[in-house]
């Protein structure tokens, strides 16, 4: 019996996918070259391109990498007033706060903010009775990992803790979310140059591309120039010629900078460290080749 010529018209996705880039490929890198090759022939558009380019990410990238740093994490205390709660539910804006007892160590459980209204409605209202348990996953979990969990759980919000069960941070399901899909902004997001430039636990630095390349070579003691670009977002794509790509790293001497987000539009974070004497000579070897 012949096959249905309907049935030929519409091929799955896979199917069509699996034409358009045989031979197979041997390699991911190779595979991201090819669906970068097909965005330039328009067989793809530049959502999609980005987002595939996000799947591959966070396969790659653990809580470390996305992490909201300690300090920066607006935590309440167990022995404040629910009063106290509302009026920082209100300031800061989330729906959820790690809820902690003594030390910011002790993480006793997870608030709801929308949990908060019942203070207006009963009268034997308990902040201990509305926390909701809260899950601690090590710096080094695996983003594609802890999404399944999310998934898997319903939960929306884990905190990270290193090696000595310190806290070291919170992760959200938004921030794993946000490397597959790009920026997910909410009248709440802020754009903080104070937190522009961040040191974490690894030693490395996490830097927005939006962060003006006077204040990182403030920061930096490094030279770079801010005619051209006024962002070291900027100064990344006009030494390239094209947009950086997430998980690419670039050696501009004396540093090493890595694309942790981004999307086909505009880079949004990085990791930023000091280039080893190897990258720095494969830098300039790369650089006498291209003269």
């Amino acid at each position: 019996m012949n096959p249905d010529p309907a049935s030929k018209k519409t091929r799955s996705l896979l199917e069509r996918l699996s034409h358009l880039i045989a031979p197979e490929p041997d390699t991911r890198a190779e595979l991201l070259d090819v669906l970068q090759e097909a965005h330039e022939r328009n067989l793809i558009d530049a959502d999609s391109l980005s987002m595939i380019e996000g799947v591959f990410q966070v396969s790659e990238l653990c809580a470390r990498d996305i992490m909201v740093p300690r300090a920066q994490v607006d935590a309440i205390h167990i022995t404040d007033t629910p009063q106290s709660f509302i009026h920082v539910a209100q300031i800061k804006g989330h729906s959820r706060f790690p809820v902690y007892e003594g030390s910011r160590d002790n993480i006793i459980g997870i608030l709801l903010a929308k949990d908060l209204l019942r203070f207006y409605t009963d009268k034997d209202f308990d902040v201990r009775d509305m926390l909701r348990p809260a899950v601690f996953i090590p710096e080094s979990k695996r983003l594609n990992v802890l999404l399944r969990d999310f998934r898997a759980n319903r939960n929306h919000i884990a905190i990270v803790v290193d090696e000595y069960g310190s806290v070291a941070g919170i992760v959200t399901i938004e921030d794993v979310l946000e490397q597959i899909v790009g920026d997910i902004e909410d009248e709440f997001d802020i754009d903080d140059e104070a937190d522009n430039i961040i040191l974490t636990p690894d030693g490395t630095w996490r830097v927005r591309a939006l962060t003006e390349v006077a204040q990182f070579n403030q920061v930096f003691h490094t030279t770079y120039d801010d005619e051209d670009a006024d962002t070291i977002g900027g100064l990344l794509a006009n030494r390239l010629g094209r947009m950086p790509r997430r998980g690419e790293r670039i050696i501009l001497p004396p540093m090493s900078l890595e694309v942790l987000r981004a999307d086909a539009r505009q880079v949004h974070m990085l990791r930023v460290s000091r280039a080893s004497s190897l990258q720095l000579q494969n830098a300039q070897e790369l650089r006498d080749r291209e003269q």
